[in-house]
């Protein structure tokens, strides 16, 4: 029987990869995205709804399906109001746990960030690991949370600070062995490539999906 996947953050640099490879895996019939505005131009297999994320309530009705990838994530420079930001990293992913927990959906995947700590003194961090704390507590049978570290991956928006670092993080790249390895950039079309295997191989025993572990299991396709 072929699944349903809602994916929340399609827009997004990985969402926008991870929503092409549903959209291209014979698995799926449907793909239920939830987001802010309207995606163009898309499959016939996509089902959107657009409204508010801070409220995913009111997409309760349509909230159903076999798994959801949630992508969300903003930046301090996005999002300078620590409030909202917090509403947007942590409230988002934790009320979409709840309500997949609430409708029977058996598997939850979710992007989190290297360094996430609930006891961090790091605003960042803390939100991260808070959020992940949470999003536990929901009890989604097959919850998967991934750690990748910096982001790699072509974006439309201009971000001239992270493509900096990203440059750098490229030529220092070779420096990364041992212990180190894990703080080798994270290829977007790894990630969105490791939660498609995980939700189909549900017999994955870690909850917490390190950077080197999303590059391993999305090489092992």
């Amino acid at each position: 029987m072929k699944k349903t996947a809602i994916i929340l953050g399609a827009s997004g640099l990985t969402g926008s990869i991870l929503l092409d490879k549903l959209i291209n895996d014979e698995r799926y019939e449907t793909i239920k995205l939830i987001s802010r505005s309207r995606i163009d131009n898309i499959s016939n297999k996509v089902k959107q709804y657009i409204g508010d994320l801070l409220d995913l309530e009111q997409f309760r009705a349509n909230f159903t399906a076999d798994e959801v990838y949630c992508c969300i994530g903003t930046t301090t420079k996005k999002t300078p109001d620590k409030t909202l930001y917090k509403q947007i990293d942590y409230g988002i992913p934790v009320s979409a746990a709840k309500l997949s927990k609430e409708n029977n959906i058996p598997t939850f995947l979710v992007i989190s960030a290297m360094g996430a700590n609930a006891n961090s003194s790091l605003f960042y961090n803390k939100i991260k690991g808070v959020m992940e704390r949470d999003v536990i507590q929901q009890n989604v049978n097959n919850t998967y949370i991934l750690r990748p570290s910096l982001i790699g991956g072509h974006r439309d928006e201009t971000r001239i600070l992270e493509k900096i670092g990203l440059l750098v993080f490229k030529v220092i790249q070779p420096l990364f062995i041992g212990p180190l390895k894990k703080y080798k950039i994270t290829e977007a079309e790894d990630i969105a490539e490791a939660m498609i295997q995980l939700a189909n191989n549900t017999s994955h025993a870690e909850v917490i999906i390190t950077s080197t572990e999303i590059k391993k299991i999305a090489n092992n396709k």
